[in-house]
């Protein structure tokens, strides 16, 4: 977690319960949709976690995140659903808060639980399919970046922990934004392939960039909804900010 001071208000001190903040980018051309998505995610988070405050809010949307910060507490936890650590996370986020001490979760795509719900997941599809994975390819599609290889390493590092836990014949990463494009890395010449995209909900680059990219390469094996929109996330986030409150308490 990027941490700096702590506080007990994030348990319950001068506030009356625990507090936390889901963050994404959301779209800054159409930014109410996304900010409705997340609110449901939040709300399916709140759910799981009585007696705390679980406010969202994505940067694109002008005055949101002031509005969640004042809504879960100075102290609350933030957790941020982005794929990637780097720039936002260490940067952005504590700067748009206005605290350097703002306490802030790995985000979605570093979180090792992810691993576990992933393999969940590909296991249901693979046997729903009839397919065993030895027979399978997978391909991890993603954004990546043509300024930095933060995202493309966290698509590494997601990809091998597949891989040591999952014997897939061929598991490989392809980008939006840089190579190995997704184009090209589709091009399997077999229709039993999967294409996982290691995103946090569908904009529009799950939507449009993707199927375009699985469309060029004759990619006709199955394709999942990102990974970030399944069923188990809100509980894996429940559980990160429990985990991260009694990290911070030393209960």
């Amino acid at each position: 977690m990027t941490r700096v001071k702590t506080s007990e208000a994030v348990i319950g001190g001068n506030h009356a319960s625990p507090g936390a903040i889901i963050v994404s980018h959301g779209q800054p051309s159409d930014p109410d949709p996304a900010e409705t998505i997340l609110a449901g995610l939040a709300a399916r988070i709140a759910a799981l976690m009585p007696g705390w405050t679980i406010a969202s809010a994505t940067l694109a949307k002008p005055g949101a995140l002031e509005t969640a910060a004042g809504q879960a507490g100075a102290d609350a936890l933030v957790y941020p659903l982005f794929m990637t650590d780097g720039w936002f996370t260490r940067t952005t986020l504590p700067k748009r808060l206005g605290r350097a001490n703002a306490q802030i979760l790995p985000p979605l795509g570093t979180d090792p639980a992810l691993r576990d719900v992933a393999i969940r997941y590909l296991d249901a599809e693979l046997a729903q399919q009839g397919w065993l994975a030895k027979d399978t390819s997978l391909i991890v599609a993603s954004h990546g970046s043509g300024k930095s290889r933060n995202s493309a390493r966290d698509t590494e590092r997601f990809a091998q922990a597949l891989a040591a836990r999952m014997q897939f014949a061929d598991i490989r990463a392809g980008y939006i934004e840089e190579p190995p494009f997704l184009k090209d890395a589709a091009q399997l010449g077999t229709s039993q392939a999967i294409c996982l995209p290691f995103f946090a909900a569908e904009g529009g680059h799950v939507i449009e960039d993707i199927p375009e990219a699985l469309d060029k390469a004759g990619f006709s094996g199955l394709r999942l909804p990102p990974i970030g929109t399944h069923s188990r996330i809100p509980a894996m986030i429940a559980s990160a900010l429990h985990n991260a409150a009694r990290q911070l308490t030393g209960a």
